[in-house]
């Protein structure tokens, strides 16, 4: 009986293993899109975060850049924020996300941005999550109170 439970015991122990063996790398890649209220290309006070916008995650190869490798899509949610799975490893990769499309007609303008992550196992990063830079839209006119911004970061006078 105690060879048995010992045999099965070892069974499933070399089960176990042969599936970690033979499992592929899994990253999760955030970040945020924001609807860019002073037409800026980057994030103000006066920024908004963007329900229900499509982002794009495209990997390409670094030696032939016109060779897309992986694309995946993703939904931000409420808050603004996406969460994408990619699998496998892209260190011979260039992995950029972009964003696509945006519910809100008055921001809707893609902001010429591509956030990018490093997606390779060895890149000395110890976590699986990949925090990407915000991406966005532009709104159609900027809002009157941009002048204050560009004030108080001193790009006017």
């Amino acid at each position: 009986m105690a060879k048995t439970v010992a045999l099965i015991a070892a069974a499933l122990c070399v089960l176990a293993l042969a599936g970690f063996a033979q499992c592929e790398e899994q990253f999760s890649v955030m970040g945020r899109v924001y609807c860019d209220t002073c037409r800026l290309q980057f994030v103000t006070r006066l920024s908004e975060f963007i329900s229900g916008a499509k982002v794009r995650l495209e990997c390409r190869d670094r030696q032939d850049a016109k060779n897309v490798t992986y694309t995946i899509e993703g939904l931000t949610d409420a808050e603004g924020y996406y969460s994408v799975p990619v699998a496998g490893d892209h260190e011979g990769e260039i992995c950029e996300v972009t964003a696509v499309s945006s519910p809100d007609a008055e921001c809707n303008e893609p902001a010429n941005e591509r956030a990018r992550v490093s997606l390779a196992k060895n890149s000395g990063i110890p976590s699986q999550n990949r925090y990407a830079n915000f991406v966005g839209f532009l709104k159609k006119e900027p809002l009157p109170e941009c002048v204050d911004v560009l004030k108080e970061l001193t790009l006017v006078e």
